[in-house]
């Protein structure tokens, strides 16, 4: 399919040359219009353009759209000028440029796939704003949104050699503050309540909050404190990210930071942030993982992998309302926010067949009764 795989390659081209970093609203509102247009193209009806607090976010709606949510963003990680430094260009095989795979390849396989189907009605497309930063303008469309449907399928970007992404950990982030009393540090020190020390007994509650045997980290980030090098320090903080494959591991770590308390007298200590997404747990994917294996089977590609990561995603949120959900139905190819953010064009076309067979057949039979057999014995 070459003519198919270079219609798509000139639309990622088309996605990536439209420079949309999540920070900056008039960028994003700029790629809203490009993505707009590029699905006006493709599936010849408009969306409805949803701007909340600013961030232009997108929705095709077919029929009641109540079966299927297709979901992805149109936000990156690259600054404006990016393309100067680097450049969106194929070569070999490789489609290069700053937003390609995280994830405008995934746009634009959406949009190919449900061009594909001989019935749209019951899909719903959802492309968001701002993702990569938390999604706090989009957080709850989405979630209205999963709970509408019988299945969420994400358009990020697929894991190591195409592998889908059944599980991601739950994300909390905080800011922690410490007050003390500041004082100059060569008369008088002891007049001072130093911020400094305080913190880093803070940050030693904070990192063994830890539980490596249940996948629990707790890393203490960016810190700050003091104002000259001759005054001890009256304010410090330092960020926290937490990261928890389960719900229940996510609620303990919150918990213990909010309970934070000052280990000096005449110190305090104060919490900001929270939980920001839910886990995507393995078993809110396991029976849409079964059936794309069997499509996949169907349509006589290697098996599919699946695995479990520590990014989240806006798959956490329709996970977190109790939609079944499956991630990483994006594009093959590597190096997510990073110099060598690539794309594999042959895997292209294969996996949008995938995302559009696999949407027919939710469509067809929203409740399957071969959901949570492995693809082998599904046929017995």
């Amino acid at each position: 399919m070459p003519e198919r795989a270079d219609a798509m390659v000139a639309d990622i081209l088309r996605l990536v040359a439209c420079e949309s970093p999540s920070d900056d609203r008039e960028a994003v509102s700029r790629s809203a219009d490009e993505v707009t247009e590029l699905g006006i193209r493709i599936l010849g009806v408009a969306p409805e353009r949803i701007t909340i607090d600013g961030c232009a976010h997108l929705r095709w709606r077919f029929g009641d759209g109540k079966s299927v949510l297709v979901l992805g963003h149109h936000d990156t990680v690259w600054p404006l000028s990016s393309l100067v430094s680097h450049p969106a260009h194929v070569s070999d095989g490789v489609l290069r440029g700053p937003g390609c795979f995280d994830m405008k390849a995934g746009l634009v396989m959406a949009f190919h796939a449900l061009a594909a189907l001989p019935d749209r009605t019951g899909v719903t497309l959802l492309i968001t704003g701002d993702e990569e930063p938390g999604s706090h303008t989009s957080r709850a469309l989405i979630e209205e949104e999963a709970r509408r449907v019988a299945a969420a399928l994400v358009l990020e970007a697929a894991g190591p050699g195409g592998a889908l992404k059944t599980a991601r950990k739950g994300v909390s982030r905080y800011e922690i503050h410490v007050r003390g009393r500041a004082a100059h540090a060569g008369l008088e020190p002891e007049q001072g309540v130093n911020a400094t020390i305080e913190l880093s007994h803070q940050i030693q509650a904070v990192a063994a909050l830890a539980a490596p045997e249940h996948g629990t980290t707790v890393t203490p980030t960016r810190t700050r404190a003091g104002t000259t090098s001759n005054t001890v320090p009256a304010h410090a903080a330092f960020t926290v990210d937490v990261r928890a494959r389960s719900t229940a591991e996510q609620h303990r770590t919150h918990a213990a930071i909010m309970a934070l308390r000052p280990r000096i007298d005449g110190a305090a200590v104060t919490v900001e942030g929270g939980i920001n997404r839910p886990p995507l747990e393995p078993e809110a994917s396991a029976d849409l993982f079964v059936r794309a294996s069997l499509v996949a089977e169907r349509l006589g590609m290697p098996p599919l992998r699946s695995m479990s990561v520590g990014g989240a995603s806006d798959g956490n949120f329709t996970a977190g309302v109790g939609t079944p959900t499956l991630d990483g139905l994006g594009a093959v190819g590597g190096g997510a926010h990073a110099d060598d953010e690539h794309v594999i064009v042959a895997e292209l076309p294969g996996r949008t067949r995938l995302l559009t067979e696999l949407i027919e057949d939710i469509l067809a039979q929203p409740a399957s009764g071969v959901f949570g057999r492995l693809p082998e014995e599904a046929g017995r």
